[in-house]
């Protein structure tokens, strides 16, 4: 089958896919009200659900990790020590971070988002540790350095976009998401999607506290917004050459179905494709349902993605060692 075949049929089975989304939708939102997205996977941890400040910290961890890939990205530094807490590890310690770096923009307005983008994840950082006070976790290690075995690159060879020599011992290929516009915005378009369904998978654990409910619809309202303009982005370029697949696009799905690939069985991810309907072609810039919603990840279903793992751990990819809090094993999909 060619490359073009294979596309071809992948956006054929996403239409088919699209088409279900209704029932499965109203189920998943349904089982997150009863027992909260944020419920953990494994027996002995279940016997009580995590507080509200292990949700906060859960999405805490989720921040470090945007934040410094973002401000290495617009400033060429990590975030402020001061925002990682006292015994918190600065990425630029590590040497997994090799080659993060200041992307130079071509374009002056990715150029611009980039650094709005920063400065909203580092307040995010910020404004969870002060709410959290003492309770709020260090940063823990974190992987957003261009290393062939580093986070980036196993995503990056997980989608096709890098070669796979099959052996950890011997990978010499790697992504480099500082490179170029394109580069930055296919490692924003990782993050930037599975903060959305992060945030949203945190409300029924919330609903109890006012204050943290306004929050966490604040930040996820503003993650939406990055996230819109990550893929808007990416969709003005759409029909330029992809990496791997005959167009940006295609390149989209492909990053859209290694995700689908770790986090369970439902086909909920989606890239930006565009459909041609009755109504004419449309974009996809809004992941949603049949009834305009979008979807949730437990905090397990969002820790597969960011281990780069499909089955129960506790460590791996972006969080070499593992997230810092109460949250930290991904679900059981394998």
């Amino acid at each position: 089958m060619t490359e073009s075949d294979q596309l071809v049929r992948t956006f054929d089975d996403r239409a088919r896919r699209r088409e279900g989304r209704r029932d499965m939708f109203r189920m998943f939102l349904g089982a997150a009200a009863v027992g909260g997205a944020f419920a953990y996977s494994s027996a002995a941890s279940a016997q009580s659900a995590p507080s509200e400040a292990d949700v906060l910290n859960f999405a805490l961890n989720l921040e470090y990790l945007e934040a410094n890939f973002y401000y290495y990205a617009a400033f060429g530094t990590p975030i402020p020590t001061a925002s990682i807490g006292s015994g918190g590890v600065p990425a630029n310690s590590l040497s997994l971070n090799a080659g993060a770096r200041q992307v130079r923009f071509s374009d002056p307005l990715v150029a611009q988002y980039a650094r709005e983008i920063a400065q909203d994840e580092l307040a995010h950082v910020n404004f969870l540790r002060s709410a959290l006070k003492d309770s709020a976790v260090n940063q823990p290690q974190i992987d957003v350095g261009i290393t062939p075995n580093g986070a980036f690159s196993s995503a990056a060879r997980a989608a096709g976009f890098i070669a796979d020599s099959g052996n950890p011992a011997t990978q010499t290929s790697f992504f480099d998401a500082y490179a170029n516009d394109l580069s930055f915005l296919y490692a924003a378009f990782i993050f930037e999607d599975v903060g959305v369904t992060a945030y949203k998978g945190s409300s029924s654990l919330l609903i109890n506290n006012k204050t943290y409910i306004d929050a966490a619809a604040g930040i996820l309202a503003a993650e939406a917004y990055h996230a819109s303009i990550i893929r808007t982005t990416i969709d003005q370029m759409g029909n330029n050459p992809g990496l791997k697949a005959s167009t940006i696009r295609g390149d989209t799905e492909l990053v859209s179905n290694a995700r689908d690939s770790l986090d369970g069985s439902s086909d909920l991810d989606q890239g930006i494709a565009q459909s041609t309907t009755a109504i004419g072609v449309t974009s996809n810039i809004a992941p949603t349902d049949s009834n305009g919603i979008a979807y949730s990840r437990s905090a397990q279903q969002v820790l597969n993605v960011v281990y780069l793992n499909k089955a129960a751990v506790t460590a791996g990819g972006f969080f070499p060692m593992g997230v810092n809090g109460n949250i930290k094993t991904s679900a059981n999909n394998a």
